[in-house]
């Protein structure tokens, strides 16, 4: 699965990829290095997405000014998707842009909360949401473009006084609009390329999809 993500990312970040270790560690890491070189950030304590992306921050090289935050357990997303993410993100001049899809069956997933202007304000996550928040269908895919210097000053305000104490890397989204930074989304086109693995049936699913794809990813 990682062979996946790993390969997609070198191809969007070169050599300029930091992948967060913590269960199986050296498994995990055995199994990158297969594919390419990277930078490896160990989290030792699994707190939460906000927790994993800040102990991979030290280790992102000084010439990176945005930074691309993809999941390891993601393994259907296509670089293309990235790049157009990435392209959406520098022709808006945003500091924070993540990939969104719309989906009739959300639950599970955290939902985009937008004003009445149309401005991207939060996220929230399905234990967290109120009875009328799940009833939005536009999801967070958990991939974003972020400017390095917001994250080094927003990741150390994150907290876990939520439903799972776990400190929300989605949080940042808040930052950054009462900061009144530029944040958007685009909406992607195929929801099946970020569908999660956390389990067997899961797993079949996306297998059965990249079967049907003959294996092609870009």
């Amino acid at each position: 699965m990682i062979d996946y993500v790993m390969r997609t990312a070198m191809e969007v970040a070169g050599q300029n990829v930091v992948v967060v270790i913590g269960h199986q560690a050296e498994n995990v890491k055995s199994a990158v290095t297969r594919v390419g070189n990277a930078y490896f950030a160990l989290q030792e304590k699994q707190l939460g997405t906000g927790h994993a992306v800040l102990c991979a921050l030290p280790f992102i090289p000084a010439v990176v000014d945005q930074v691309i935050i993809l999941c390891g357990d993601v393994p259907l997303i296509r670089a293309k998707t990235i790049k157009e993410l990435v392209a959406d993100h520098d022709d808006h001049g945003r500091d924070v842009s993540l990939l969104a899809v719309s989906m009739d069956k959300p639950k599970g997933y955290g939902r985009i909360i937008f004003n009445d202007l149309g401005d991207l304000t939060a996220i929230v996550e399905e234990k967290d949401a109120t009875p009328a928040q799940k009833l939005i269908k536009t999801i967070n895919t958990g991939i974003y473009v972020v400017r390095k210097s917001f994250l080094e000053q927003a990741l150390p305000q994150l907290r876990s006084d939520n439903a799972q104490n776990e400190i929300y890397l989605t949080d940042i989204i808040g930052i950054g609009y009462r900061q009144k930074l530029k944040i958007g989304a685009l909406l992607g086109k195929d929801s099946k390329e970020i569908i999660g693995i956390n389990s067997r049936d899961e797993l079949q699913v996306a297998e059965s999809l990249m079967k049907l794809g003959g294996g092609e990813k870009s």
